[in-house]
Parts: structure tokens; C-alpha cells; sequence
């Protein structure tokens, strides 16, 4: 038996909780009011995950490829005006450090394609086997917050926010020099100890 929920005046069984979150999320302007619990504690760690990741990737042997990305994987480095503008953009992800399920310590996968709409809010990846699908949030002037959710092989739509931690990604969105972005996502749900999404935008 389902026993119902009390919410905001509202009687919901227990699987709209779900429906709620995404509302939240819709609605919220301030990401923090739309992240799940789980996500802002992610967020929290977000600089502590980058360092040990990073470190992970020097000793695991990767000390090379890691030097070579220069500013893009240094936490510390970022310039302000965060905000993305929209269009395609070629985007990469870089995983750092292992949670333990996984034995290597740093991989740079091949570019894809990724787009933003919606002014600078919605952001998608849009082909690879792999793909985000998500809301970014105005934070600081330094910074931006992306919340989405993960999308697998030949799936056509996303979960919904909140609805499956596997899936849920919470990322901080910088800018590292005029003509890269990145968002490195603390602590994702499988392998890695941060991942790095470079975005450069695609020029007409």
C-alpha cells in the first residue's frame, strides 16, 4: 500500500514526488532551490573532488596529457562572464581519479557535438552514446550551475530531474579563456572522481 504524502497543501502519492522535483526544477530560478539534496551535497565538494581526481590522473600516470590541458583542468583558473551563448558548440568530457569501480585514472573521450537555446539556459549533448540533456542556473559572476540528467544509447527522452541519482548530473559551468567553457561535474555516479565537459563553440 502507497500511503500518501502531504505537500504544499497537496495529497500525492509517494511516486509524485518525482513529479514535484520537476516541477521544482522547471520553476525554480535559484538552482538551489531546485537541486536535490544529493546534487547540492556534490556541488558542495565540488573543488576537494577536482584536486583528488586531478591528483588520481598525475600519479595513475596521465602527468603529461593533464599538463598539456593547461588552464581547462586547473580548479583555481577562471575568468568572469560565465554565461554560455547559444549555438553548437564541440564538446569533449575528461575523467579524472576513480571512485574505485574502475581501474583507469584519466580518459579524454573524442569530440562531440553539444548545443545551447533558450538564452544561454538549456543545454544538450546531442550525438555520442553518452548524452546530457539539462537546465543551467545564473550563480555568481563567476560562475554558472547546470542540473540535468544523463541519456543512454538509443534512448529518446531524458529522465526527469530528481527521478533516478544514476542518471542526475550536477555540474559548475566556467569560463576559461574568450573561446572555452567548462563544467566540471563532482563525484558522477559511475567511475570517474570529476569529469571535465570542455565546450568550444563551433564557428559559421
Amino acid at each position: 500500500m502507497k500511503w500518501p504524502m502531504i505537500l504544499s497543501g497537496a495529497v500525492l502519492a509517494a511516486g509524485g514526488v518525482v513529479e514535484v522535483q520537476a516541477q521544482r526544477t522547471e520553476q525554480a530560478n535559484d538552482w538551489r532551490l531546485a537541486a536535490t539534496e544529493d546534487d547540492r551535497v556534490r556541488l558542495r565538494g565540488w573543488r576537494s573532488a577536482w584536486v583528488k581526481g586531478l591528483a588520481q590522473a598525475r600519479t595513475g600516470g596521465a602527468a603529461a596529457e593533464i599538463a598539456a590541458l593547461g588552464p581547462l583542468v586547473d580548479p583555481d583558473h577562471s575568468i568572469a562572464e560565465p554565461e554560455l551563448p547559444d549555438g553548437d558548440y564541440r564538446c569533449r568530457t575528461i575523467k579524472m581519479g576513480t571512485q574505485g569501480r574502475a581501474t583507469l585514472t584519466y580518459v579524454a573521450y573524442p569530440y562531440f557535438r553539444c548545443r545551447v537555446a533558450g538564452g544561454g539556459r538549456q543545454l544538450s549533448k546531442i550525438d555520442g552514446s553518452q548524452r546530457l540533456t539539462g537546465r543551467i542556473y545564473s550563480d555568481t559572476d563567476a560562475r554558472s550551475i547546470f542540473l540535468g540528467t544523463m541519456i543512454l544509447g538509443d534512448e529518446e527522452r531524458s529522465y526527469a530531474y530528481g527521478r533516478d541519482r544514476a542518471r542526475d548530473m550536477a555540474g559548475v559551468v566556467e569560463r576559461v579563456d574568450p573561446t572555452h567553457w567548462r563544467i566540471a561535474f563532482p563525484y558522477p555516479a559511475y567511475e570517474s572522481v570529476v569529469d571535465i565537459l570542455e565546450l568550444v563553440p563551433i564557428v559559421p
